[in-house]
This record gives C-alpha cells, sequence and structure tokens, in this order.
C-alpha cells in the first residue's frame, strides 16, 4: 500500500503527513495553545478547533528516562514466545529506548527499529551518544545494525573569528539520549535526541539541553538534521528551557486551522528538508507551527511531554486530579470504529484497609461517544503491586483474538517482587474493556541483574510474521534486549454433554457387560465439538477426555463406567472442520452391583474437558493455535440412581435416639469403666441411606468395643476416628437405614483422664447422606464427676508391752541421757490412700498422753514423717542426749499373773495429751505415708505409782482415720534369786551315783550281763544230730 506524499506545510493543504515534537518543559517559554507560523492567523472564533472536528486520532509517546528496550517472550493464550525467536541485544552499555514497525527498502518484509539511547557510537569525542538499531525480521534472527543518523561529533566555532584563541565546543553529545525518541511513516524515520545540549553562538558562556533529532527519508539515503529549540538566545525569555524532542510524532493534516496543541513545534518533511543546511547551526524552518508563550500559570504543566495524532474526533480537555500520580504521562487508543483514550498514572496512590498510603499506579479510560470524548473515565483499572509504576507505558496491540474489538497493552516495570517487570494484556469489549487481564508477561532474567524494567515500552498492533494476527514488542532496559511476543490463531470452540436418561434403575439391566453374561443396568451418553477460526488449519485437532463420578476422591469406588472399556474414564482424539457442522460421539456408560459401593444417594457427576490436540503439527509460521480464553473447555453433568422414595427419588427419613447408662457418676482417678446403650428407629417416609450412628467421645473417656451377644443387640460394626482433635466412634446402622427399623446396641468405654470437672458428657446422633431431615438431634448423656478416695491407716508398737519394775535400773536425780527416763517405745503409723480418687490435702493429726494425775507418763524425744509438722508441746524439752535405741535388762519373771482386772486405758483429753499435725499434702491412689514416733516411759514415775496405777495400762494414738496403737505397761512381782550350796550339789552327785550302782547290781543277778549259746537250748542241739542207720 503506498503512502500519501509528504506536503511543505500543514496549513492549505489536504491529506499530507508532518511531524509534531513534543517539547518539555514550560517555565521560560510560557507556550500557549494557540498554533502560529510565519503569518499571523486570525483569531475568530470560528476557527476555534476545539469546536471543529478534528481528523487525527491519538497515538502516545513517552517520556524516557535512561531506560532500554526489552521484550520478554511467554507462551501463553494469545501471546506466545518461539523458541526461535530471540530478542535483539544492544550493546552491554546501552538503552534501548523505543521500537517502531518499519518497512524497509525491501517491501515483502517488515524491519523493528529500536532506539539504545546510551549506546557508544563512532562519532570522535562523544561518549554514550546513543543509536538506532536496525533488526530485520525473520524467524530465528536477533541481529541488528546500527543506522549512522549522524557521524560527526560535537562542532566547535571560533568566537573571535581570528582563529587566534582557538574553537570552542558548542554542542554536546555525550550523554545526549539520541534514540530516546523513535518514529517512523513510510520510508522516514524520526529519531531523536532530548538530552543534547547547546551554547548559543555569543560571547556569554552557557549550555541548555535544548534536543535535537534527526530525520532519514528515502530509505536511509538522506538524513537532516531538526533542532526547533536551537537558536542563538540565551536568556530566559529565549530557548530557555524548550527541549525537543523528548516526544514526537508524523501527524497527518487535511485542511487549515486543523491542529491546535500546546508546547509543540510542528512541521512537514518538505519544510524540515528544505530549510536543512548542514555548514549552519541555527536552521529557520519556513511554515513552522509552534505554540506562543503561555500565562505564568501554565509553569511547570509538562504539556508536550507526551503528544498524539488525533482522528475523528472533538478535542475535549482532560486534566489530572494530582500531579502526584503524572497524569496524561502516556495515552493511547484502542477500538476501530469510535478511538477510545486510555491515560496511565503510574504515580496513583491509595489508601490500604489499615490506612497506609501505597504507590501502585492506574489507568483511566476515555471512551468515545458520537457527540465527543467523555469528560470523565468511563472506567479505571488499578495496578496491585506497589512501586509497580502500574500505566507507565500503554499500547495498542489490535484484535488479538479476533473478537472485532482491539486488545491493549499495559506496562508496570518494576512489577514483580525482584522489580523485573510486568506487562498486563487486556482484551477489548462492548463498553470498555474487561477488568481482568487475560495475559500477563513477566521478565525472567537473573536476579543479579534486576531490576530488568520490562514493560517500559511496548509496541503492538502490527503482524510481524503474517499469520493475520498481530504481534507485540515489549522492552526493558535492564537487560538491553528487544524480545517479540508473536500473536497465535485464535480457535472458537463449543462443545455439549448430554445423559439420556438422566437415571440408572438398578432393576433394568437391559445391557451386557462384553465377553459375559453378567446384565447390568446402563444409560446413554453423547457429546459433540464444534470449532472455527481464522488463519487455522481446514481440519482442527482437540483431545477429549471423559471422567465419570469425578467427584469421588482418588482411591474410591467409580460406581459408573464406560460399558466398552469398564474403566471410568476415557480419552479421544477427534478431528473437528474449521466453521463446519458439529463433530459428535456416542457411548454407554453402566453402574456397578449396588454390592461394591455405598454412595447410592448422591449424583454420579460426568465430565468433559477438551482442548486443542498438543500433538498437532504448527501452522507455515511455526505456531499452533490455541483456544480462545472465554472459552468454556469444562462441561459437567450428573446422572442419579433411582432409589425406592417415590415418584420424585426424594427419601426423607426421620430418625430418632436414645441413649441409656448404667451410671451416672464416675470418679477421680478411677477407670470407671462404663456400658451405654441405644435405640436408634427410623420413622419417616424413606430409608436413611448410609446411615451411621456418631458418639463425640469427651477428651476423658477412651473406646473399648461393642457389646456383643446381649440378648437383641445388634452385632454393630464399629470403628475409632480422630478428625481435628474430635474424636469420635462411628457405628454403621444400615444402608438405607429402611422406613420402620429400630435397633438396639452397646458400646463400652472407660473414662480414666478425668481432671477437675464437675460434668462430661457423650453425644450421640444418627446422620445419615439424605438431603432432607438426614440427621437425628444430638443426644446427650451427662455423667457426673465426683471425688472419692478410701484412707486406711495401721500402727505397731514395738515394743507391745513395757513392765516394770525394770531390774537393774535406778533413776536419776537430774536426767542428763534419754536412757535416764526409762524404756523407749516406737510407735510406727501408715497412712494409705485406697483410691480411688487422689487426696489433695492431706492432713495427719496425732495424739498421745503426756501425764496423768500430774505425773509424766511418756517422754517424746523425736519423730520422722515426709511432711511438715507442727506439735503442741516441744520435743525434748529437757535437751536430752539422743543416744538411739538401746536395749534395757528383761524383767524378772513374774511369781504370778500380774495384777487382775481389765486394762485401764489412757485418753485424751482423760490426760494431758501431746498434739502433732502433720500436712501430707497431696496423696495419690495407693500412695503412703509413714510416721515414726520415739518416746521414753517415765519409769520413775510408774514405780511411784504403781500401786495406784490400775494394771495393766494401755497408751493410745488416734490418727483420722481412727487407728489406735496402744503399748501396755503392767507390774509383775519379780521372783526371789537365792544360790544352791555347794554341799546340796555334791551330796545329790552321790546319792546319783548310788542309785546307779544298785540298778547295776540288780541287773547282773537277773543275769541281764550274761551271754546266751549261739545254738540254743540242749533239746535243739540233740534234733539237729543224725538219724539210726536203718534210715541209710
Amino acid at each position: 500500500m503506498g503512502h500519501p506524499q509528504p506536503l511543505c506545510s500543514q496549513l492549505g493543504y489536504a491529506n499530507s503527513w508532518g511531524l509534531t515534537v513534543g517539547i518539555r518543559g514550560s517555565q521560560t517559554c510560557r507556550q500557549r495553545s494557540h498554533l502560529q507560523n510565519n503569518h499571523q492567523r486570525s483569531a475568530d472564533s470560528s476557527h476555534n478547533p476545539f469546536y471543529q472536528p478534528c481528523p487525527w486520532s491519538i497515538r502516545g509517546a513517552r517520556r524516557v528516562l535512561e531506560w532500554l528496550l526489552m521484550v520478554h517472550l511467554r507462551a501463553a493464550w494469545e501471546l506466545g514466545r518461539d523458541p526461535g525467536v530471540a530478542g535483539g541485544e544492544g550493546p552491554s552499555s546501552a538503552a534501548i529506548s523505543d521500537s517502531w514497525l518499519f518497512p524497509p527498502p525491501f517491501p515483502s518484509s517488515i524491519s523493528i527499529l529500536v532506539g539504545a539511547p546510551k549506546a557508544n557510537t563512532s562519532q570522535a569525542n562523544v561518549t554514550q551518544g546513543g543509536s538506532v538499531y536496525y533488526c530485520p525480521w525473520h524467524r530465528g534472527n536477533s541481529s541488528c545494525t546500527p543506522i549512522e543518523f549522524d557521524q560527526t561529533g560535537s562542532r566547535q566555532h571560533d568566537f573571535s573569528g581570528n582563529g587566534t584563541d582557538g574553537l570552542t565546543p558548542v554542542e554536546f553529545k555525550s550523554l545526549q539520549w539520541f534514540g530516546a525518541t523513535v518514529r517512523s511513516h513510510g520510508s522516514s524515520i524520526l529519531a531523536c535526541a532530548p538530552l543534547y545540549s547547546w551554547r548559543t553562538l555569543k560571547e556569554e558562556s552557557g549550555r541548555d539541553p535544548v534536543g535535537t533529532c534527526y530525520l532519514s527519508v528515502s530509505n536511509f539515503t538522506k538524513f537532516v538534521e531538526y533542532s526547533p529549540c536551537r537558536s542563538d538566545l540565551n536568556s530566559a525569555a529565549g530557548q530557555g528551557y524548550c527541549q525537543g524532542g523528548f516526544s514526537a510524532e508524523f501527524t497527518k493534516v487535511r485542511g487549515p486551522d486543523a491542529m491546535q496543541l500546546r508546547q509543540v513545534i510542528s512541521a512537514t518533511q518538505e519544510q524540515i528538508k528544505k530549510a536543512y543546511y548542514p555548514e549552519y547551526l541555527i536552521l529557520g524552518t519556513q511554515g513552522q507551527l509552534q505554540t506562543r508563550q503561555a500565562a505564568p500559570i501554565y509553569d511547570d504543566s509538562y504539556l508536550g511531554e507526551s503528544v498524539t495524532w488525533v482522528f475523528s474526533c472533538q478535542v475535549t480537555l482532560l486534566n489530572g486530579s494530582d500531579m502526584k500520580s503524572l497524569y496524561n504521562f502516556s495515552g493511547e487508543q484502542v477500538s476501530r470504529i469510535l478511538d477510545d483514550l486510555l491515560v496511565g498514572a503510574p504515580l496513583f496512590m491509595e489508601k490500604t484497609e489499615d490506612g497506609r498510603v501505597q504507590e501502585v499506579g492506574r489507568v483511566y479510560i476515555y471512551l468515545q461517544q458520537p457527540h465527543g470524548m467523555e469528560p470523565n473515565a468511563s472506567m479505571v483499572l488499578t495496578g496491585h503491586q506497589e512501586f509497580g509504576r502500574f500505566g507507565s507505558t500503554i499500547a495498542p496491540l489490535g484484535d488479538l483474538d479476533q473478537d472485532g474489538y482491539n486488545d491493549v497493552g499495559i506496562g508496570a516495570p518494576f512489577g514483580e517482587d525482584a522489580q523485573q517487570g510486568t506487562v498486563y494484556v487486556y482484551n477489548g469489549q462492548a463498553g470498555g474493556v474487561n477488568a481482568q487481564p487475560s495475559q500477563v508477561l513477566q521478565g525472567h532474567w537473573p536476579h543479579s541483574r534486576s531490576p530488568d524494567f520490562f514493560g517500559f515500552a511496548l509496541r503492538g498492533a502490527k503482524d510481524l510474521d503474517g499469520n493475520g494476527y498481530p504481534d507485540l514488542i515489549v522492552g526493558a532496559f535492564g537487560v538491553d534486549t528487544a524480545v517479540v511476543y508473536r500473536g497465535r490463531p485464535i480457535v472458537y470452540a463449543s462443545a455439549s454433554l448430554n445423559i439420556f436418561p438422566a437415571m440408572f434403575n438398578p432393576e433394568e439391566r437391559s445391557c451386557t457387560l462384553e465377553g459375559t453374561d453378567t446384565h447390568v443396568a446402563c444409560i446413554n451418553l453423547s457429546f459433540c465439538l464444534n470449532a472455527s477460526g481464522k488463519h487455522v488449519p481446514d481440519s482442527i485437532g482437540f483431545t477429549v477426555e471423559l471422567h465419570l463420578d469425578h467427584l469421588k476422591q482418588k482411591g474410591a469406588v467409580k460406581r459408573a463406567l464406560f460399558l466398552h472399556s469398564r474403566q471410568p474414564h476415557l480419552a479421544q482424539t477427534i478431528q473437528v472442520h474449521n466453521g463446519a457442522l458439529e463433530e459428535c460421539r456416542e457411548m454407554k456408560i453402566y453402574l456397578r452391583n449396588e454390592s461394591e459401593f455405598r454412595d447410592k444417594l448422591s449424583s454420579i457427576h460426568v465430565a468433559l474437558s477438551f482442548g486443542l490436540d498438543p500433538q498437532a503439527p504448527a501452522d507455515a509460521h511455526g505456531l499452533q493455535p490455541i483456544l480462545n480464553y472465554l472459552t468454556k473447555s469444562y462441561i459437567e453433568r450428573k446422572a442419579q440412581i433411582q432409589l425406592d422414595c417415590g415418584e420424585d427419588n426424594i427419601c426423607v427419613p426421620d430418625l430418632q435416639l436414645d441413649v441409656f447408662g448404667e451410671h451416672s457418676v464416675v470418679y477421680l482417678g478411677d477407670k470407671n469403666a462404663l456400658n451405654l446403650t441405644f435405640n436408634a428407629r427410623n420413622r419417616g417416609e424413606g430409608g436413611a441411606y448410609e446411615a451411621e450412628l456418631y458418639v463425640i467421645l469427651p477428651a476423658e473417656a477412651d473406646y473399648s468395643g461393642v457389646i456383643r451377644n446381649h440378648g437383641n443387640f445388634t452385632n454393630l460394626s464399629c470403628a475409632y476416628n480422630s478428625v481435628n482433635r474430635t474424636r469420635m466412634v462411628i457405628c454403621d446402622l444400615g444402608n438405607p437405614m429402611k422406613s420402620g427399623t429400630s435397633l438396639w446396641g452397646g458400646l463400652r468405654f472407660t473414662v480414666p483422664h478425668l481432671r477437675d470437672k464437675k460434668t462430661i458428657q457423650f453425644e450421640f446422633q444418627i446422620r445419615s447422606k439424605n438431603e432432607n431431615n438426614s440427621h437425628s438431634e444430638v443426644v446427650a448423656f451427662p455423667l457426673r464427676v465426683e471425688a472419692s478416695a478410701r484412707v486406711s491407716s495401721h500402727g505397731v508398737s514395738k515394743p507391745e508391752a513395757v513392765s516394770f519394775p525394770v531390774s537393774g535400773w535406778k533413776p536419776a536425780r537430774s536426767p542428763e541421757k534419754e536412757q535416764d527416763v526409762g524404756p523407749e517405745v516406737q510407735h510406727v503409723y501408715e497412712l494409705v490412700n485406697e483410691g480411688p480418687s487422689t487426696i489433695s490435702h492431706g492432713v495427719l493429726e496425732l495424739s498421745c498422753p503426756m501425764s496423768f494425775q500430774g505425773k509424766p507418763v511418756m517422754y517424746v524425744t523425736r519423730y520422722s514423717v515426709p511432711a511438715n509438722c507442727t506439735s503442741s508441746q516441744p520435743v525434748n524439752p529437757l535437751k536430752l542426749q539422743v543416744t538411739g535405741t538401746q536395749g534395757w535388762p528383761r524383767p524378772g519373771r513374774a511369781s504370778g499373773s500380774g495384777a487382775s482386772g481389765s486394762p485401764h486405758t489412757l485418753k485424751c483429753p482423760e490426760a494431758e495429751c501431746f498434739q502433732l499435725t502433720c500436712q501430707v499434702g497431696t496423696l495419690q491412689r495407693q500412695q503412703r505415708v509413714s510416721l515414726w514416733l520415739y518416746f521414753r516411759i517415765w519409769a520413775k514415775t510408774f514405780q511411784q505409782v504403781s500401786v495406784a496405777l490400775p494394771p495393766p495400762t494401755s497408751i493410745p494414738q488416734f490418727p483420722a482415720p481412727r487407728a489406735a496403737v496402744s503399748t501396755a505397761i503392767q507390774w509383775v512381782k519379780p521372783e526371789s534369786s537365792h544360790g544352791v550350796p555347794l554341799w546340796i550339789i555334791i551330796l545329790a552327785i552321790l546319792l546319783g551315783l548310788l542309785l546307779l550302782a544298785l540298778l547295776i547290781y540288780v541287773l547282773y543277778k537277773l543275769g541281764f550281763f550274761k551271754r546266751s549259746l549261739p545254738y540254743g537250748t540242749a533239746m535243739e542241739k540233740a534234733q539237729l544230730k543224725p538219724q539210726a542207720a536203718s534210715e541209710a
């Protein structure tokens, strides 16, 4: 397609292309909105462009601050990165600024222009002067060539005029950011250096960043400079802060008075070429349009930082509400018929819920109506990442999804955690754009080189590879790279899924499993697909997957299977003709035998999902199509199992429950074996499916088992389970638990872990999977918690009795040792907690008599017990020397049976008593405490009052609970002890010898000492002789 021939002036000519250069800054060059050329125009209101149709739409240029263009490609739904397409990379010191699609000298291909404002060039004595790279486009190419717009270094001037003072630099091209602004139209390219500095040709020294631009025409055959802000005025009212080239645009003019812009300078290409003379430093462009000075109130307005071209709209002033958001930093248009405006505010701040202010960025969308642009934003898009600078760049992307609405890309170059950058793709729709991005592109370079500033420059809406879909170039200057996203062909597809009939009847088994005689219940399933798309193959491959009963968890039994494969999953590849009739498939699915699963109530969900065949070959451009992001690629239908619940197939049970127990009290410390019985009933019209008894156990209880072989109890199947620290026992009551059912059952528990609570309770409930009336009421079985402890005590006395008088003992006038008091007695008391509960505060009290009728009876020397004790009287008050237990002489043998009568027991308070109180503290079950009491009996007292004291006497001790230990004290009369005379002993010996001799004599006379013959008597000998000879 040819391009209109540029004409010499913007005024008075129709359909001509010219240049509009934005001027950054307004402090001294106060320029007003009225455009003027060398001829003064009338101020007639009929020529005011704000009230007349303007034949131009807006395409934004943007502010550039030391940045690189970079494009990151990532596979997604509309834009995909081809592995064979690498991004163009500039020099390591380059800062790629901008990129434009540009028809090169070869009309059959498209090239990309990339600005590198910090690139080093071949210019003499120029550091990082900047460059523009020319990148021919074809797959697999990543090489770029710099365009030599300006090969000269900084020019110098002889101010003396005689050559004696030498040359002085008048322009400064180092760090001028050449390539920060790049624009192209037809065979023309405009590249600007907004930081180009200039010194006026006057003796007063000065250096102002006036900016300059170079125009390439006729396919690089000629380069001309255009520096509208460079002049010989260095005062505040002269060039001031005029900074040309900060933004620029090729604009189209149709007639006189067609445009009025603020802070811009405009000229046609022919005017620029005609006014260019390389020998002159200051050039005047005949017919150039520029804004005139404005009032001081317009200082710092930054108008002209972004300029646009306008097509078929009425101009309306849109002002930012707060300069802090850098309103109007960038602007682009989206739709085809009525051009809409998007304005970025990358520094927009909003308050969070906690009141903190954060910078997130925002984009305002102004929709154009037939009567003109709406004055208020119709829609706003707000960023989500703090300091991401959402809205720094905005670019129209064309119609990516071929739905008739143009799409837009919005850059957040500081997005992501590592500030690598993000680009959001929003799809156009009726009434604006979709509020949610359809695709998010992110930079992925090593974090050591971050921030990457991915998305600082965007260019789209052009088809690079000729596949009929627009592509996108994304830039980020942190990695010196430009990468291309290629638009992939879009396929519009839809599917349908039908199940008929929608209910399995287990009684009607009309299908037979292949290879068997097994009849099963079955239903029909069918699905259909249709697809269409532009620039896609005639036959489109799809993969279709069907899942039966897919809501069942992995590993669970699937209730329905495909008849031909007996599997719950089916995957097929189907070819659908582009734009033709739908492609359909039919099959049968069957129901498993009811004995193989429990869930008969819930629906059997059948899910269909489809997608493009990933194995399909790529098209001629190396790309595979992709489904439209709004395609519903997942469909779900459901089937039911027919139940015995009437025509509506809805069962409504009425579940009732009663619970009984043999105990109502449990005791702290005991195991507390407990049997609970229940009666479960269904009084409703329908069965309760998957009916189960849930017993919620208190934390103190444990489950032991089921009560079996007990009368009419049902043999239950129960299982213990714990969910989120809730312990429960679940028992199966039937599937279904039919109407009229009444079940009795019993469960065994123990409650060994009781705490300091007043009550605990078990909770019983019947639950089913029915949709209506599925649960019974919760029945609580409470148990009171009480403490019960049986304490036993016993004791022993060592010795059990003490007898007086004591042989060999004499009382001492002043006792010094404990032996001087009398014999020692030990009492041992033992306290045992038989349980079952624990005694938390045990107290042991001991009472024993110390004196009787004013006379001391016993003297306590010490005691031993593992407790804290206090006594009513001091122990060992005389401070006697304690020598331990020593033996005492055994008392003499009593001559009689002792005193007669029953023993008299000394008790408290009959006698003066010794009180001992011991704090035992906590006593666990079966824990015991022993008390050892050591005392001496006052022997002197008992010897003095032996006649008055009723014998014998016992001293009892009564700890709580009462246990009496007594020591008997009795008076015995000792036996007289006289020695045996010696003569009596001798006489007794002699008498004994005499008696022995007499006994021997008597035995002798009786023949006791004679020996007997060995053969007996004479008669016996005669009988032993031989008989007469006759016998021979």
